[in-house]
């Protein structure tokens, strides 16, 4: 059994406890979202005896998932809970996420909340992405969070968040494994730090995100996050720190606009991605259909390589297929697709 059945089983068999000594009082909310695209996609490099990678059309999921939210009040003030969220890959007819085609869990985590805030362990969305990648991270397709320099969910991680004090709010997270290889070959600890302060319709955040391993790798990030009517405008920055001077320095600079009228919402993000696709431009368009409907339709370009692949392929794409990920040179895509929440 691995990890991340283990870390199910642990949910499901905690929440099933007092679920057995008082059924009443457990809430359980299942959900899914059915997310799937129809995509052209056009790499600079299409001359395959350089590397490169022909332009083709055809289905992308973007991130459908199924799971379920529980808690249990154990006493006045503290509440256990639990959620659990399998990624459905319906492009490639399997459970699976689509870009890390080996990750058949997205969300697996159990803690406890209350007046002195939540903590929880297992699979989850890491505080240094909810702080500073998640507000420029606001587009439909599975394009969407590339321009970033960590990591969105880790298994194995500890993770507290304080409470709310006057805007002022802390974050951390320690994940066994979770970071880069250290000199003997195996991954090092991860930790991270946020800290946000919400006034009126803003939120500034700080954090850092230390995968440490032999080349002392890390990053430090800020962002903003406003909102002024129908107009919200997000950006961030994120600096790394390496002992490889070809790395150290790299930056992720991104600013992102969104214009919402009636049902439709307009999006625009321009990025400068250092190693990582480099200068990239993404345009959207959402279209709310009803409350469980939306239409989407976006157009993705980048530099260099970073969220482009093959047909229905994800992270490990080059490396199965042969090609050079480098060698393509970035390229464009264009998508459109529905998205259907349950």
């Amino acid at each position: 059994m691995n990890r991340k059945t283990l870390i199910a089983t642990a949910v499901t068999a905690a929440l099933a406890v007092p679920a057995y000594a008082q059924a009443n009082d457990l809430n359980i909310d299942f959900y899914g979202s059915a997310r799937i695209a129809v995509e052209n996609v056009r790499p600079d490099n299409q001359n395959e005896n350089d590397g490169g990678l022909d332009s083709y059309s055809g289905f992308r999921d973007a991130y459908s998932r199924i799971g379920f939210n529980a808690d249990y009040q154990l006493a006045p003030g503290l509440t256990l809970i639990g959620q659990l969220e399998l990624p459905i890959d319906i492009a490639n007819k399997a459970v699976q996420d689509p870009w890390d085609q080996d990750a058949d869990i997205r969300v697996a985590q159990i803690g406890v909340t209350g007046d002195m805030g939540t903590l929880m362990y297992g699979q989850m969305w890491m505080p240094y992405y909810n702080a500073i990648a998640f507000p420029v991270d606001m587009f439909s397709s599975y394009y969407s969070g590339f321009a970033t320099q960590s990591a969105f969910r880790i298994s194995d991680t500890l993770a507290y968040y304080s409470p709310d004090m006057n805007g002022l709010s802390f974050g951390f997270s320690w994940s066994e494994r979770g970071g880069a290889a250290k000199s003997s070959g195996t991954a090092d600890d991860r930790v991270q730090l946020t800290g946000s302060y919400n006034f009126g319709d803003t939120t500034l955040a700080l954090g850092m995100d230390d995968r440490r391993g032999a080349d002392n790798d890390r990053s430090i990030g800020a962002s903003l996050a406003h909102t002024m009517g129908d107009l919200y405008i997000g950006a961030k920055y994120e600096r790394r720190y390496h002992d490889d001077s070809d790395i150290d320095g790299n930056t992720a600079i991104n600013a992102y606009a969104g214009y919402t009228m009636g049902d439709n919402t307009f999006k625009i993000m321009v990025a400068e991605v250092k190693g990582y696709g480099e200068t990239v431009v993404h345009l959207g368009y959402d279209y709310q259909f009803t409350n469980a409907i939306k239409f989407f339709a976006e157009y993705y370009r980048e530099q260099e390589t970073a969220a482009i692949t093959d047909k229905r392929g994800g992270d490990a794409w080059a490396e199965d297929s042969g090609l050079d990920a480098d060698a393509i040179g970035g390229g464009q895509v264009f998508t459109a697709g529905m998205r259907y929440d349950f």
